[in-house]
């Protein structure tokens, strides 16, 4: 199994992932992207009206393997 580390881009700015997480399938680590995108969302999506969140993922010898890009955006039509 390798392991993957999923490092966080959100309005907080960067938090990068120290522990990793070992997986065995880029299905795991899609899941864990959905897990981590879900969680962020929920918490800071009340907060505003535009919302961008970013999981960079990469493995233990630090390369790159998956970017994903939650972007929520609210227009309010008054």
């Amino acid at each position: 199994m390798t392991r993957y580390f999923f490092d966080l881009q959100n309005g907080d700015g960067q938090t990068l992932d120290e522990q990793g997480m070992e997986l065995a399938s880029r299905e795991a680590v899609m899941q864990e992207v959905t897990r981590i995108l879900v969680d962020i969302a929920r918490d800071e999506l009340p907060d505003g009206i535009g919302t961008k969140i970013s999981v960079s993922v990469r493995t233990d010898i630090g390369e790159p393997v998956s970017v994903s890009t939650l972007t929520f955006q609210n227009l309010w039509l008054e």
